[in-house]
C-alpha cells in the first residue's frame, strides 16, 4: 500500500472491534480491552496487543484472527506486538462490553476490584465466602454463591443464583 492510501487508525480500530474474543465470543478484542495501540511504522501497521494473562491459551488464536481480519481488509504489511507491561486487568473491559458479557449471561467483573489485585484478601479464608456482590446475569439477584473459583475459562469462575437457581460465569477480577 502507497502511504496515501493507508487506512486511517480509526479505521483499524473499528476492524478490530470486530474480531470477537476466542474464548466468549459475544465480546470483541477491542471491547476486551487487550488491544493497546494500534499504529503506522512507514507503511507497516504496527498492533500492540497485551494478553489477559501470559499464559492465556488464547492468545495465538487472538493474534492469529487478528491477523486474518486485518489481512482481510487489505492490510499488506503488519506487525503484532506483544506487550505485558502494564498487565491486563479487567478494568480495561469497555462498558459495552460488561453489558455484552452480561447480556451472555457471564457476570462481568465487579468494578474497581481489580486495580488492587487482592481479590482473594475478600475471600473468608475459613468459609470460603466471598463479600463480594456478584449479581446474577439472569435475574439481577445478589444472592448469589460461588460453586468453584474454576469456570468453563481459567479467566472465569463459577457462581449459582439462590434465587432463580441458575449457575452462571462470572469474570474474575484480574
Amino acid at each position: 500500500m502507497h502511504p496515501s492510501t493507508l487506512p486511517s487508525t480509526e479505521q483499524v480500530w473499528r476492524w478490530l472491534s470486530e474480531v470477537p474474543d476466542p474464548e466468549i465470543p459475544v465480546i470483541s478484542l477491542t471491547d476486551l480491552g487487550i488491544i493497546r495501540d494500534v499504529a503506522w511504522d512507514g507503511d507497516t501497521l504496527v498492533v500492540t496487543v497485551t494478553p489477559t494473562y501470559s499464559g492465556c491459551p488464547a492468545t495465538t488464536v487472538i493474534n492469529l484472527d487478528i491477523e486474518r481480519k486485518l489481512r482481510d481488509e487489505g492490510i499488506e504489511k503488519l506487525r503484532l506486538e506483544r506487550q505485558l507491561s502494564p498487565p491486563w486487568t479487567t478494568d480495561w473491559i469497555s462498558a459495552e462490553g460488561r453489558e455484552k458479557l452480561r447480556d451472555y449471561g457471564i457476570a462481568p467483573p465487579v468494578d474497581g476490584t481489580a486495580a488492587d489485585g487482592r481479590l482473594m484478601a475478600r475471600v473468608d479464608r475459613l468459609s470460603g465466602s466471598s463479600n463480594l456482590m456478584i449479581a446474577c446475569p439472569h435475574c439481577g439477584s445478589n444472592n448469589t454463591e460461588r460453586v468453584s473459583q474454576f469456570g468453563s475459562t481459567p479467566c472465569k469462575a463459577s457462581y449459582r443464583c439462590k434465587d432463580c437457581l441458575e449457575p452462571f460465569d462470572y469474570f474474575k477480577c484480574i
